[in-house]
């Protein structure tokens, strides 16, 4: 029991990574709290973690709304008493779009998805975390944070913010018994392909080549068990920085 009474929330785990996360580490004796925008399916994710004799309530979240994480987070204190470890792992894709073909509002949607509510959630959970000198931060970036072309600009461009806000909140925290760290997984086997609308044509021909260098398709479960090496005390002394799951993708 690696997790053993510690208060998790989980965001976008109704399915997914998010979901094997939150099973994942009610397993290993966490009480979670389990957020998603599709409250039906939170309850699904809740509902197995009881029936396995894990702990877990839902809460429904859209974490581009700021009402939203600050209900989020105090429904936790309010249920638990606390929060030790956030993982902020809620996001969309984009359409593969150049530069060239972005549009304003979906530019400003994926990073309120992405980064934005990476940001609030964190500063949310800060106050508790200092208060008792002790907490961690997990954030899933990308592949795609790490590299120029495994996705379109928008993207890109918010997983590197989330790259950049880990290690600088890291490093900010770090002599207060606070962690945060990223996971950034290559391709994996979930549904965020349902945020996608229609595919540029020209920016999927140049990633193409790429993708076709990928070793292989991962599963949510395997970056569970980074994100519960990351939540555990065995990685108390990984701060700030950025693990890569893809299988190698990435190394090339």
């Amino acid at each position: 029991m690696r997790l053993q009474d510690k208060v998790a929330i989980v965001t976008g785990a109704a399915s997914g990574m998010g979901k094997e996360i939150a099973v994942l580490y009610a397993k290993e004796g966490a009480k979670v709290v389990v957020s998603d925008i599709n409250a039906e399916a939170a309850a699904k994710t809740v509902e197995e973690i009881q029936s396995a004799g894990g702990t877990a309530t839902s809460v429904m979240a859209n974490v581009a709304k700021e009402e939203d994480i600050q209900n989020l987070i105090d429904t936790a204190v309010e249920t638990y008493g606390t929060v030790d470890i956030l993982v902020n792992n809620a996001g969309i894709m984009d359409n593969f779009e150049p530069a060239g073909e972005i549009k304003d509002d979906n530019w400003e949607r994926i990073f309120a998805v992405n980064t934005t509510s990476v940001m609030r959630a964190t500063r949310k959970v800060l106050p508790i975390f200092l208060e008792k000198e002790q907490g961690v931060i997990i954030n899933v970036a990308s592949a795609g944070g790490l590299q120029g072309a495994r996705a379109g600009a928008a993207y890109t461009a918010s997983k590197h913010a989330v790259v950049g806000f880990t290690k600088n909140t890291g490093f900010m925290y770090a002599q207060k018994g606070i962690r945060c760290n990223a996971i950034a997984p290559g391709a994996v086997e979930t549904n965020i392909s349902a945020s996608m609308t229609g595919i540029s044509e020209f920016g999927m021909g140049r990633t193409q080549p790429g993708l076709a260098l990928n070793p292989r398709i991962g599963k949510a479960a395997e970056i569970a068990k980074a994100a519960l090496f990351l939540a555990s005390d065995e990685s108390s002394f990984v701060n700030g920085t950025v693990i890569t799951a893809d299988a190698g993708w990435t190394a090339y």
